[in-house]
């Protein structure tokens, strides 16, 4: 925004000094006149010994004095009030170079400014704090942009391999190709929805209403159950009514991708999903669990990462689009809420959800 040049605060704070000790030396000269002058008679007396100067006399001798200490304390006011305005501002200076250069795109700078805590110095620290805070933003979402690209980039790769090869051999299965195109096709759209979905959670652009989360979670299992079956995962729902305040369409997909994440990353056989709900003060909990292999305690605080999965970045036939867990975590975060991940003892995950309960 343009603005017009103005007098800079240094001058400001140095004329305000400067006018605080001209008002302040009259202020003294008047109690010196009220107090003390006012008793002396206006004309001199005779007396024994000599005279006694009168109020006129005292004036005369001593307005030329007044004079050169209001021009002293003048000049004082303005030299001390440009020094003193100086230093106080020192540190606001540092503040603005660090705004600018974070404007300029260096958000890796920080003030870290030296001293006991005050406001200049507190304003320093908080704006620290929101430079980390936007660097991390940016990074991740740099780093989201790029995988983003990769993992819409690679079913359109496959789709052109295959259109290539069905160009080539004419003589090929065209149900095959159809079937080959229909798999990349549903992955693509799978990919481009949970890309909505999380759009979506991170704009917080949603009403909120009372949840049952007990409610979702029995939903959520009734429709992933078949998917349980067929990999012969144990799946169980229990708890409380747990009433949250949020929404309802973005909380049943948070607790579908938790089952989901639960059942696809478990044991080959015989392994269990354990889903329940709490009802604390205030917060309403969903835990999921689930058996499986072991986990590394680093990978586990990796896993909401967005196109992070279990088994590094590997992809089999449980892989899901790598963003369950980072829908889970947007979710989350945009309904003020918690999102804990702690690997089980023996094996397997477990995930800890706390959200604001409906009043």
């Amino acid at each position: 925004m343009d603005r017009a040049p103005g007098i800079s605060v240094r001058l400001k704070l140095t004329l305000s000094y400067a006018g605080f000790l001209m008002v302040a030396g009259a202020l003294l000269l008047a109690v010196v006149w009220a107090f003390l002058l006012r008793y002396v008679p206006a004309e001199a007396i005779a007396t024994i010994g000599g005279f006694v100067p009168g109020r006129d006399d005292l004036i005369r001798a001593f307005a030329p004095a007044v004079a050169w200490a209001l021009l002293f304390l003048l000049v004082l006011g303005l030299a001390g009030g440009w020094f003193l305005a100086g230093r106080m501002l020192a540190p606001l200076r540092r503040i603005t170079r660090a705004t600018r250069r974070a404007a300029s795109g260096s958000l890796s700078h920080r003030i870290e400014m030296e001293g006991r805590d005050d406001e200049f110095r507190e304003l320093a620290d908080s704006f620290d704090a929101m430079l980390a805070q936007l660097e991390a933003h940016v990074d991740e979402q740099r780093r989201f942009a790029a995988n983003a690209s990769h993992e819409l980039r690679t079913p359109l790769a496959i789709t052109q391999t295959l259109l290539d090869v069905a160009r080539d051999d004419p003589q090929r299965d065209t149900a095959a190709l159809i079937e080959g195109l229909q798999t990349v096709n549903t992955r693509a759209i799978d990919l481009i929805e949970a890309l909505l979905m999380l759009s979506r959670a991170d704009q917080q652009s949603f009403a909120r209403e009372s949840v049952d989360l007990s409610l979702l979670a029995e939903q959520a299992a009734e429709t992933l159950l078949p998917l349980a079956e067929q990999r012969g995962i144990s799946l169980e729902v229990s708890g409380e009514v747990a009433v949250a305040l949020g929404s309802p369409a973005l909380l049943l997909q948070l607790t579908t991708n938790l089952v989901h994440n639960a059942i696809v990353h478990n044991l080959r056989a015989d392994g269990t999903v354990q889903v329940t709900t709490l009802s604390r003060t205030g917060e309403a909990v969903l835990v999921v669990e689930n058996t499986g292999e072991p986990l590394d305690p680093t990978l586990v605080s990796t896993l909401t990462e967005p196109f992070r999965r279990g088994g590094d970045r590997i992809r089999t036939d449980r892989s899901g689009v790598g963003l369950g867990l980072a829908i889970v975590k947007s979710i989350v975060r945009a309904h003020g809420g918690s999102l804990a991940l702690a690997p089980r003892e023996g094996g397997g995950l477990r995930v800890v959800v706390t959200l604001p309960a409906a009043s």
